[in-house]
């Protein structure tokens, strides 16, 4: 039995939680392997939506287990919130989510390193979340964090007090004004402890290797998207974790002999979140339409979220390094009605045309070039079948397969889990 994985191809935002939310009836664990609370994965079915951050997409699933592995970074505050929600839905996650005791915790100054590192560059904000990812990811790797493990041993009262005090001294040396009060912070943070402790600490490798030499099946869910892979991204624009499919092996504990199928996720067109390059974003009104018919705000910010044409060129690369096996297409819906639809296929890079991503992708250096392609006027939403879909549209889909090598085996026409059609 292999390992199958489920990862973004653009910059986030393409969607995975619903296809994770649809795929879960084929496998027996849903494991996140990277990121933290700064995802925001959302699921929609029967008229309700739900917002996942740090809990797996699987967890509205009966019979599903879910787990957060150890290459996830995890708030206790927020996962506590994410788990009232679940209350409310009489979601019995003490049975269904386990928790890595090699996951690592952010503490509330982690939060307020991440602010104040921000408020710091200016014009070279990257658009955190401000959600502590970063400076966690900098202790994990420094070698100074603190693990869910370590909330069984004897002394985590001193390792947390041990770890506030090196972010407060840091946080000494920021020229920032930032206004908190650290006991109401650290009061909070203790009554999350108190619920995380009620949930399943495991040793996640060890529970995945059996769980894998028992025939169960298993899918693999990332945050974010390869476009923010800490390696291979847009950088310094760009998350803490590697987003990509290796980042599944070291956040999990699989060896990549173990992965099967690699699904890849994409919008039949691109946004992206924050600062940071996006070559085919549109600043005339195709851009506007996309944004608000695809409802184009962040999961976790609410930040409107830029648009642009598909790009290909980034795509094919994110493919690329990825493996992937199949794409999924999220929000053709959205594209309804553009009597032209745009994807770019080469850059013109500092004055030479290229057909694969460079080194800087900077509005200086890189200018898209692109392959029109007719739209279409008919609203897909009520679309349950393959055999149904407009003509320009099933155009569209051959030519991304041909130009990236990969065959596209789910068109989602909206929100619903039901509005996806399988090909």
């Amino acid at each position: 039995m292999k390992v199958d994985l489920l990862l973004g191809l653009q910059w986030g935002d393409e969607g995975k939680g619903k296809i994770v939310d649809v795929l879960t009836k084929n496998y027996s664990t849903v494991a996140r392997f990277q990121g933290g609370p700064n995802a925001g994965h959302t699921l929609i079915f029967e008229n309700q939506k739900h917002v996942l951050h740090t809990i797996p997409s699987g967890i509205f699933h009966k019979g599903s287990k879910n787990i957060v592995g150890n290459g996830v970074v995890i708030d206790p505050v927020i996962l506590k919130k994410e788990l009232e929600n679940l209350d409310q839905h009489h979601i019995n996650y003490k049975e269904s989510l386990f928790i890595s005791r090699k996951a690592h915790l952010i503490l509330p100054t982690h939060r307020l390193l991440d602010a104040a590192s921000e408020a710091t560059k200016g014009k070279l904000k990257i658009g955190s979340t401000l959600k502590g990812i970063g400076p966690t990811y900098m202790d994990k790797t420094g070698r100074n964090g603190m693990r869910v493990g370590d909330l069984e041993l004897d002394n985590w009262k001193e390792l947390f007090d041990n770890l506030t005090q090196k972010h407060l001294s840091m946080l000494a040396y920021f020229n920032v004004d930032l206004a908190y009060n650290l006991d109401e912070l650290v009061a909070e943070y203790f009554d999350a402890l108190a619920v995380l402790r009620g949930l399943k600490f495991i040793d996640s490798e060890d529970y995945l290797f059996k769980a894998l030499k028992n025939n169960q099946t298993i899918l693999a869910e990332g945050a974010q998207g390869s476009m923010l892979d800490i390696d291979f991204g847009t950088y310094p624009y760009v998350t803490s974790s590697n987003t990509t499919a290796a980042g599944a092996c070291t956040g999990l504990g699989i060896s990549p002999h173990d992965i099967g199928e690699v699904f890849g996720i994409i919008k039949a067109y691109t946004t992206r979140v924050g600062s940071g390059p996006f070559p085919t974003e549109l600043f005339d009104d195709d851009g506007k339409t996309m944004g608000r018919v695809g409802c184009e705000f962040g999961a976790t910010t609410g930040r409107p979220r830029r648009c642009g044409w598909l790009d290909l060129v980034a795509l094919k690369y994110a493919v690329q390094i990825n493996g992937a096996t199949q794409l999924m297409m999220m929000k053709a819906d959205v594209l309804s009605g553009f009597k032209t639809i745009k994807a770019c296929t080469s850059y013109i890079y500092k004055g030479k045309m290229v057909d694969h991503l460079p080194y800087s992708i900077n509005n200086e250096d890189v200018s898209p070039v692109y392959t029109e392609f007719k739209g279409w006027e008919a609203d897909l939403t009520s679309m349950t079948s393959a055999a149904q879909l407009p003509e320009n549209l099933l155009n569209y889909i051959k030519f991304i397969e041909n130009f990236v090598g990969v065959k596209i085996t789910i068109v989602s026409v909206g929100p619903d889990r039901l509005q996806t059609i399988m090909r």
